[in-house]
């Protein structure tokens, strides 16, 4: 009699320990739910991503300054020397005033067959 009880309660409590198993699993597989991993698995690699490039970033700062001072492109300019100027690139405005614009526009050619001409 016990061991019928022992096995009659060991089967009970697996059954339920199966389909609670198997419930959760489906509640994993539901269309939300891929989404809202999906989503959580896209802001990770965006966050992955943005310390990757602030690490390069950091980096190539630290490496054009051991360039510029290895060069010497940071030394001190001798006052005997004659200045060379260095002209920025900057575009004029679309009405010709020759004030610098906000940004600068470079040629755009399209060759997108799609786009209305």
């Amino acid at each position: 009699m016990f061991r019928r009880t022992f096995w009659f309660t060991a089967g009970a409590a697996a059954g339920v320990w199966a389909t609670t198993k198997v419930n959760r699993k489906l509640k994993q597989l539901t269309p939300e739910s891929l989404a809202a991993q999906a989503a959580d698995k896209a802001i990770e690699t965006g966050h992955k991503l943005k310390d990757f490039a602030l690490d390069v970033r950091e980096g190539m700062i630290r490496r054009e300054a051991e360039l510029g001072g290895a060069l010497g492109l940071e030394a001190p300019v001798d006052p005997e020397l004659p200045v060379r100027q260095h002209f920025a690139v900057e575009a004029a405005d679309a009405a010709g005033t020759g004030k610098p614009a906000t940004h600068r526009k470079l040629p755009y050619n399209s060759y997108n067959r799609n786009e209305d001409h």
